[in-house]
């Protein structure tokens, strides 16, 4: 690495989980610099666990402005979100998946993936998988009945806040005509 990138990513070592250490300062370097995206990607394979969920962090927020910056990683997007199963880069890469110009095949992929994040522990990353999968569903008429009918189970026996999400995530695909009324 550069010691431009060495640097960028030393810049989000330090602190605790709970903090954000850097990643307001990283964004604004890669926002005047776009040509440093690459690195966090880079930092997703660190060996500080730290550094890898910050570096998630930043690409999220970078991305919700920008999604056309993932596409040179949806590859490997795909790749890392299927094998992650550290929880901090599972509810960023939930959140990055839609984001992404995908192919049918792709979003049934995607879907897969969302779908063995229903399952993990962290209700964060299950609550980032039902809103993602919404997203989907709101694009694609084929996956929209099945997904539909995922969240309106978790809706009924998750926990309080995807409860709650679903609920909204439903009344919003209602209002859009993405979902399919009741039986």
């Amino acid at each position: 690495m550069s010691d431009v990138s060495d640097n960028l990513l030393d810049t989000l070592r330090g602190g605790d989980r709970r903090s954000i250490q850097g990643v307001l300062e990283v964004i604004r370097r890669v926002s005047h610099d776009p040509g440093l995206f690459g690195t966090l990607f880079d930092g997703l394979a660190h060996e500080d666990p730290l550094v890898r969920m910050r570096c998630a962090d930043a690409i999220e927020k970078i991305t919700a402005i920008h999604p056309e910056y993932l596409e040179p990683f949806k590859r490997q997007v795909m790749q890392l979100a299927s094998e992650s199963r550290e929880k901090e880069l599972r509810w960023h890469f939930a959140q990055m998946l839609p984001r992404l110009d995908l192919d049918s095949r792709e979003r049934r992929r995607a879907v897969n993936i969302l779908n063995s994040y229903l399952e993990d522990s962290s209700s964060i990353v299950r609550t980032f998988a039902m809103q993602a999968l919404a997203d989907i569903a709101a694009v694609d008429e084929e996956l929209r009945p099945p997904i539909v009918d995922r969240i309106r189970d978790l809706t009924q026996c998750g926990t309080p806040a995807m409860k709650s999400r679903g609920r909204k995530l439903l009344a919003r695909l209602a209002e859009t005509g993405a979902e399919p009324t009741a039986p």
